[in-house]
């Protein structure tokens, strides 16, 4: 360590979160010496271009091109890293850790690809007495999700957790459900606010929340579960049709993250997937508006809980990068490290076949004597037993819509491709996985 009183960090990126972590570092160092037990000292700031407009000022000196030569410097102690992306990412913070210096990362991306390589580099930094590792920011921004699974509940055996992680993608299906919009009017407002990317795909398709979801199943079942472990589809397809019937259904339309413990004939599996679903209104998650996200967790011991906040932004992200440099800081103070990558468990990931779900189909059929057997008996074949069934409209604009019980999606898949095949249906107008009650 450089200073006994003093801690020196250096901050890798200096866009939207950067630039708070910048402005906090300099505006609370009083308070955060004394949360910190030592002077918290801004020594480097790495960006692409120095000449880059930035929304808080760095202290003149402390800006600079070259993030390696800063995360190697001898006077480091620790390293913040928003940059995002694999690389430059991943080589910075292996240099950081071989260094010496402790790393604070908001990079979801980046964990849920290599996770593994980055906290094995961590747990031998140092001559291997290890550094810390921490990443509170990469899931649910201001949220207190991950500390919360990987200490709080060290003592619990988690079973799921069900999410809403991705703002962008709630507020769209918000404005869907409140106004009525359909999906490419939604996104056009979101943009225009700024809750979107004017290349929205990292969101709307599901690989921001699919990197997130796998963080949580790897913290919540002590595996190590990567973004290619996780079943994703997007909000692209969902339309104002569907989510006008599951109003109708007294439920909402939701981006989810679920990650859940499954008992199989041989043994506890994972399974993690992200795709849109219908959930009762009355379900906690059901009430998250806007660009907000929320985390639901149950637990043998705890039960149900939820944690709910600010997903994204400078400020909030800042606020979770903040709080891990503290927790670096006071473990560089005290000659420790904390809790470490826990994958004991070692659990294997089920397909997305294997996984038990139930699904909303809507069918269009001929309006004749006989359909609805017709309709049911293949659900049957396919060993998948119906909840409810409600006709809309007759004649040429009858459809059935139909609800089942709990299944694996591989049957589900299979006896919506039979009804695809039959001369009744005229067309499968929506197929959509459905959460909450009936569990």
């Amino acid at each position: 360590m450089s200073d006994e009183k003093t801690l020196r960090v250096a901050v890798l990126g200096c866009g939207s979160v950067g630039s708070q972590v910048v402005r906090l570092l300099t505006e609370q160092a009083e308070d955060l010496t004394a949360r910190a037990g030592a002077r918290l000292e801004l020594a480097g700031v790495a960006v692409r271009r120095l000449d880059a407009p930035r929304e808080a000022e760095v202290p003149e000196g402390l800006l600079t091109t070259d993030a390696l030569g800063l995360v190697t410097r001898p006077d480091i102690d620790l390293v913040v890293e928003v940059i995002g992306g694999l690389e430059p990412a991943r080589e910075l913070i292996l240099a950081a850790l071989a260094n010496g210096a402790s790393v604070v990362s908001a990079n979801k991306a980046l964990l849920a690809e290599d996770g593994a390589t980055l906290f094995d580099a961590a747990a031998n930094a140092a001559g291997g007495a290890g550094r810390d590792l921490y990443y509170e920011a990469a899931v649910a921004g201001a949220i207190p999700i991950l500390r919360p699974l990987r200490e709080s509940l060290a003592g619990d055996r988690v079973t799921r957790v069900l999410g809403i992680v991705n703002g962008t993608t709630n507020f769209i299906l918000d404005k869907m459900h409140t106004s009525g919009a359909g999906f490419s009017e939604a996104l056009d407002e979101a943009q225009q606010l700024g809750y979107a990317e004017a290349d929205p795909t990292a969101d709307v398709e599901g690989f921001d929340a699919a990197a997130k979801a796998a963080i949580l199943a790897s913290l919540a079942f002590h595996t190590r579960v990567t973004a290619n472990d996780v079943h994703r589809e997007g909000i692209a397809e969902v339309t104002a049709a569907d989510v006008a019937s599951a109003r109708e259904m007294r439920s909402v339309v939701k981006l989810l993250a679920i990650c859940e413990l499954r008992e199989t004939a041989s043994g506890p599996a994972v399974s993690a997937r992200v795709h849109p679903a219908m959930i009762p209104d009355t379900h906690p998650l059901a009430s998250v508006r806007e660009a907000y996200n929320a985390v639901f967790v149950e637990s043998e011991a705890a039960g149900q809980l939820m944690f709910y906040g600010p997903g994204a932004g400078g400020a909030p992200t800042a606020s979770a990068v903040l709080g891990d440099l503290v927790a670096a800081a006071r473990n560089r103070i005290s000659g420790t490290r904390g809790v470490a990558d826990s994958s004991y468990a070692d659990l294997a990931v089920l397909p997305m076949g294997e996984t038990v779900t139930r699904y909303h189909v809507g069918i269009d059929v001929e309006d004749r004597a006989g359909v609805l057997a017709t309709v049911a008996a293949a659900f049957a074949e396919h060993g998948v037993s119906i909840q409810t069934v409600r006709q809309e409209g007759r004649g040429e604009d009858a459809q059935l819509v139909v609800v089942s019980h709990r299944a694996t999606d591989a049957q589900l898949s299979a006896t919506v491709e039979h009804l695809r095949g039959m001369d009744i249906v005229r067309d499968v107008t929506s197929v959509m996985r459905v959460e909450g009650e009936g569990d």
